[in-house]
């Protein structure tokens, strides 16, 4: 996003209310780079690099980086067309900022000195950044994705925070502290406790507050620091506090400070260090990044971030013997989607499956092979099961914690849940996801007897002595309701027609016009507006209709249901009526009348890149100035900012954005939100534009939001964002998400907030594993404005995968009113003794004899390559270089320094996980059985699986002297990497780490005796 983006609320009209956060905001402690560009706004420090800002450039531009890297390997050339990243692209983005964010506003992390490199507890920090960073490896591994970007987020707060606290700047660095994710690195020592750090200072600006040897450039006299904050833990005497007009520590000696959090001085004491601080916090950032993308893989990290990603397929299927018409709708549309996939550049994207019956549920079926998934649906059987009800809400429950988020999850049953206690979990997961769920349903609910499930194979109806609810389906309805879906009810004759919104609603560039159900017995009228961007109109209405108008913007009408028309074509299936524009779609405002003796619900659909997110937040004055994302839903009745992201504007397009709206449940109006006003003249073709304003109160009744704004020819655009928000008067959070060691218990915490009345509440919880000891409901009964305290635990068995993710639901509900509101937390195995130390690569010989005519000769270094750690050499790759990487199982004949630099015996046993627990499926597998085996790695080439090979492994790499540098890379089996940088004996060049990733560390091949003396140094360190 662009760094100088400018903010208003509410059109400028509220400064006063500004003033008084401000004044607020004096009282409230500062402890780490600005969370979010509202914190510039707060401080007054508008040119401040946030941790947002730094965090979104910096996926931003190493996404780029693969996208242009993967485009040009394939011979193509790079169009901004072409790397449109798309609304999936920023809502993972969003979800690791928020991760970021969120350690300066939870309590549990909020004033915790090691997440933030604070008071000298920096080997603290670092053991916590290498678990984060194993917890990252294993969770893209495990496609835990969500979970994934929740630790990279972690991990970016803290690691972006050290170069804000620490004295690492003021020492003249340059480059970045490669020790802290990779202890084979030089280290620097840390100050001891009683060892003076700072000197007294009384102004704002503090220069030259640091003792000399906090300054000091040169290696032996390094030593490390970080300010303390506050009272906990209590400063020592002679300490540098953080500073700032918010750290009470300033007035203790040593008074002033040293963070460089902001280019404030009220803020920051070393506010003119404040750029050099987060140019550090973001090189160390891409370093993280690029390592991360080499170790899972170019294409993995890209879904990592759901690059491009088309809409995910996900079908849950009820198998039971009545189901025969249904399955074969969904391979119908599912051999059509992939179909029109095929030809077009988006890729087949992820399909899911998720069968169901009583008492069945699953297995999940996750692939990105469209083949496979056809074969797997061709392969499903309508067989068994008894009369309803089913496991529904079981099988939605998998299919929302496999699937993406956003997806839209079709169900195709005939039957009720008969796990209606499921509900509030998978509400709480379709809230939060932001995900829709349709059901397509081939039984008449009108049905109050129960249908023999064979008879109705026969296409025969009779009455069994069993009664059936009316209301059995009320729950499908609701959750549809709520999410933005549909629920249809239809035959099997109709199934195969009906389901032909399937193909409709995961269509690439889906963007909602109109989202409302009418329950009015006389005419009801809805509008929806087209505007230039927009193709492919296509309206859904659910119901049954008496009565269509049609009115384009030049007022021509057409009566849908009884005469064609050059406006529009109908198609009526029972149930559903599918509604197509015709081209020319003329844009502007867009008229439906209809008329029904029942309920209604609208859908209107178009095809456009433009389209936005949003979320509420509150201001936070607990530790830090910004905005803290509102988990759950929002409080009802009180003020809440509402932050909106424009995503899909292209280079050539304009747009301007004026305001919001939030729309009832029948599409009334209940509060327009007046917008900063933010052009996007001429943005990028990956460009972002945020916006925000006040939402003063927050309605008490359930309201979707609706954003409208002027495209480049002036006509009005809207986007709906279709699920409801359910206001509420409880609010409860996860204090934090602890990691799942198998054979172990955890627990985690959680805090329940009563906004309103005293009143008795229950709270059930739920986890897609199986692990929770107890899911309630439990009762408690809490106070007006009072809060409870409490824990759930989990027991991870022993067989646990490492890398799998728990998700976690947590409801609470008022017992005498609607209010309720919900808490996802997403927790990962990692084994209690993971492997945090990178494999280790030492050279041993380096023959260089490059004449002035650099291609008449050739250059070569040998190594020794293996795993300081307990895991083992997992996989080698030639990342850079124009040589050849030659690999030996035991030292080659000619190369006697080989022999002299071998590791000890105990190093040289083999250490290594087995592959089930660590797969590295993405290395290409070589199999050797001579001892003296070689294998030849060029640049280009996919990692090499050395896994089952002894360590250590002897490498050689050869290159022309025209070539001069070359890069190996070195896994093992953990996630850990190592960059082995090589260079010829002719380039004694300056080591610079300023570009060099956290995993990287130059090989000095000019003295074979350093080397050794380096190799017996490093384990020490």
């Amino acid at each position: 996003m662009s760094q100088d983006r400018r903010f208003w609320v509410a059109g400028g009209k509220k400064v006063h209310w500004f003033i008084l956060v401000y004044l607020l905001l004096l009282a409230s402690p500062c402890t780490s780079f600005l969370p979010n560009f509202w914190s510039r706004v707060l401080t007054l420090s508008w040119d401040s690099h946030t941790h947002q800002y730094i965090t979104e450039q910096a996926i931003l531009n190493v996404t780029l980086e693969t996208l242009r890297g993967n485009t040009i390997q394939q011979g193509n050339q790079v169009s901004s067309e072409s790397n449109t990243l798309g609304r999936g692209f920023w809502r993972a983005v969003g979800d690791v900022v928020k991760s970021n964010a969120a350690m300066d506003f939870l309590s549990s992390t909020r004033s915790d000195p090691v997440y933030h490199f604070d008071s000298e507890r920096i080997d603290g920090a670092m053991v916590m950044l290498r678990q984060l960073w194993t917890q990252t490896v294993l969770s893209v591994r495990a496609k835990e994705y969500q979970s994934a970007r929740h630790s990279l987020g972690q991990l970016f707060h803290s690691l972006q925070d050290f170069y804000s606290h620490s004295n690492w700047v003021e020492m003249g660095q340059r480059s970045i502290y490669l020790h802290l994710l990779q202890p084979d690195e030089p280290a620097v020592p840390v100050a001891k406790e009683h060892t003076p750090t700072c000197m007294e200072c009384f102004s704002t600006t503090c220069r030259n507050n640091l003792l000399p040897a906090l300054t000091n450039t040169q290696d032996d006299g390094l030593l490390l620091t970080t300010g303390y904050f506050s009272t906990s833990p209590l400063k020592p005497d002679g300490k540098c506090s953080h500073g700032g007009i918010l750290d009470s520590s300033r007035y203790m000696g040593a008074k002033g400070g040293i963070n460089k959090d902001s280019t404030s001085p009220l803020f920051s004491p070393h506010h003119y260090l404040h750029v050099d601080a987060a140019t550090l916090a973001t090189e160390a950032t891409l370093s993280v990044l690029r390592d991360l993308r080499d170790t899972v893989g170019h294409k993995t990290f890209l879904k990592l971030f759901s690059v491009k990603e088309v809409p995910s397929l996900v079908f849950v299927m009820d198998t039971t013997g009545s189901m025969f018409e249904e399955i074969t709708a969904a391979r119908v549309r599912a051999h059509s989607i992939i179909q029109s996939r095929t030809s077009s550049s988006g890729g087949p994207g992820t399909f899911l499956l998720v069968p169901f019956h009583d008492p069945g549920v699953g297995p999940v079926f996750e692939t990105d092979d469209p083949d496979l998934f056809m074969q797997h649906l061709e392969n499903l059987m309508a067989l068994g099961g008894g009369d309803e009800p089913e496991m529904c809400f079981s099988a939605i429950q998998l299919a929302l914690t496999h699937s993406p988020p956003m997806s839209e999850i079709f169900v195709f049953t005939d039957a009720s849940p008969k796990d209606a206690h499921l509900f509030d979990a998978v509400k709480a997961l379709l809230l939060e996801k932001q995900s829709k769920v349709t059901f397509l349903l081939t039984e008449d609910p009108n049905y109050t007897i129960k249908t023999s499930r064979r008879e109705k194979r026969r296409r025969r109806k009779r009455r069994s002595k069993e009664p059936l609810s009316p209301d059995r389906f009320k729950l499908y309805s609701s959750l549809s309701s709520m999410s933005g879906g549909l629920t249809i009810f239809t035959t099997n004759s109709d199934i195969h027609r009906v389901s032909a919104i399937v193909e409709d609603n995961t269509a690439p560039d889906k963007v909602t016009l109109l989202h409302v159900e009418s329950d009015q017995e006389l005419m009801s009228v809805h509008s929806f507006r087209v505007d230039s961007s927009v193709r492919n109109v296509t309206l859904h209405v659910t119901g049954t209709m008496t009565e269509c108008i049609l009115t384009d913007p030049s007022e021509q009408s057409q009566s849908l249901l009884n005469e064609q028309g050059p406006l529009a074509e109908l198609e009526h299936f029972q149930g559903l009526y599918r509604i197509s524009l015709l081209p020319p779609i003329q844009a502007g405002q867009w008229k439906l009348q209809a008329n029904s003796d029942g309920h209604l619900t609208f859908n209107v659909i178009g095809g456009s890149s433009v389209d936005f997110l949003y979320y509420f937040a509150t201001v936070n004055n607990e530790t830090h100035p910004g905005l803290a994302r509102v988990e759950g839903s929002p409080v009802a009745g009180v003020p809440a900012f509402l932050v909106l992201a424009v995503t899909g504007l292209s280079s050539d397009e304009e747009a301007s954005f004026s305001h919001a709206t939030l729309l009832g449940a029948e599409g009334e109006s209940l509060q327009q939100v007046k917008l900063n006003s933010s052009s996007s003249s001429s943005p990028s073709f990956y460009s972002l534009v945020e916006l925000v304003g006040l939402v003063d109160p927050v309605p008490r009744v359930p309201f979707c939001v609706r954003l409208t704004g002027r495209d480049s020819r002036g006509n009005n655009l809207e986007r709906v964002s279709t699920e409801m928000v359910q206001p509420t008067h409880v609010q409860i959070q996860v204090l934090s998400a602890p990691r799942l060691v198998p054979g172990h218990s955890t627990m985690v915490s959680f805090d329940i907030l009563n906004q309103g009345p005293a009143r008795l509440f229950s709270l059930t919880a739920d986890d897609d594993s199986g692990y929770l000891h107890k899911t309630g409901p439990h009762s408690f009964h809490v106070t007006e404005g009072g809060s409870f305290s409490g824990q759930v635990d989990l027991h991870t068995p022993a067989t646990a995968q490492a890398g799998a993710t728990v998700t976690l639901t947590l409801t609470v509900r008022a017992h005498d009113s609607p209010d309720s509101n919900y808490a996802v937390a997403y927790l990962t195995v990692v084994k209690l003794d993971s492997d945090t130390s990178p494999p280790s690569c030492s050279a041993a010989r380096v023959h260089s004899n490059c004449p002035s005519v650099c291609n008449e000769s050739s250059w070569s270094v040998s190594l020794v390559v293996s795993d300081i750690g307990r895991s083992g050499v997992a996989a080698l790759q030639l990342q850079k270089g124009g040589g050849v990487l030659t690999l030996f199982h035991s030292p080659p004949p000619t190369e006697e320094s080989f022999v002299d630099t071998q590791p000890s015996l105990d190093q040289q046993k083999v250490h290594k996980t087995s592959n089930e627990d660590h797969p590295h499926h993405h290395y290409q597998h070589h199999h050797h059985h001579s001892h003296d085996h070689k294998t030849r790695l060029e640049t280009g080439d996919p990692p090499l699986n050395v896994s089952d090979w002894m360590e250590p492994l002897w490498v050689r790499y050869t290159s022309s002297c025209c070539s001069n540098q070359a890069e190996m890379l070195v896994w093992d089996t953990a996630g850990n990497m190592k960059r082995c940088h090589l260079t010829s004996g002719q380039q004694r060049q300056q080591r610079d780490r300023s570009i060099e990733t956290c995993g990287s560390g130059r090989i000095k091949l000019s003295d074979v005796f350093f080397l050794l003396l380096g190799l017996l140094w490093c384990p020490m360190l």
